[in-house]
């Protein structure tokens, strides 16, 4: 009997640099961000077997969300992450569903703020 087993993939603090902002300052120079990646999928496979062929590897993942955060340009947080997270989740037809929060680590305010950031969820539809 096969049985579906939910589990999650969980990516923390991955730092990138990217040039993402609405304020001119932001549009000119790269500027440090942090992405959290959560991926579901059926961990099933990979828990009976004990093989990564059975899983989705997280290294292509890490790839997935680098490439976006460090070649596109985005003005909001929202559209930057929902960018990532529709690349990982294109990166394996496993995936059933994405979380992806995307922090700008230097946000442009007055106030000692560590981060701002966004999270999006996109997941297959059907």
């Amino acid at each position: 009997m096969t049985v579906a087993v939910t589990g999650r993939i969980e990516i923390r603090d991955l730092r990138l640099t990217g040039v993402h902002g609405a304020l001119e300052e932001e549009r000119t120079r790269p500027q440090p961000f942090a992405v959290d990646l959560d991926v579901w999928l059926d961990v099933g496979p990979a828990a009976a077997s004990d093989a990564l062929g059975d899983t989705v590897d997280y290294g292509v993942l890490v790839e997935a969300a680098s490439r976006t955060v460090t070649t596109a340009s985005y003005r909001l947080l929202e559209a930057l992450a929902a960018a990532v997270a529709s690349a990982v989740l294109a990166a394996d037809g496993r995936i059933e569903r994405v979380a992806a929060t995307v922090r700008k680590l230097r946000p442009p305010v007055p106030r000692d703020l560590g981060s701002a950031g966004v999270q999006v969820v996109v997941g297959r539809a059907g």
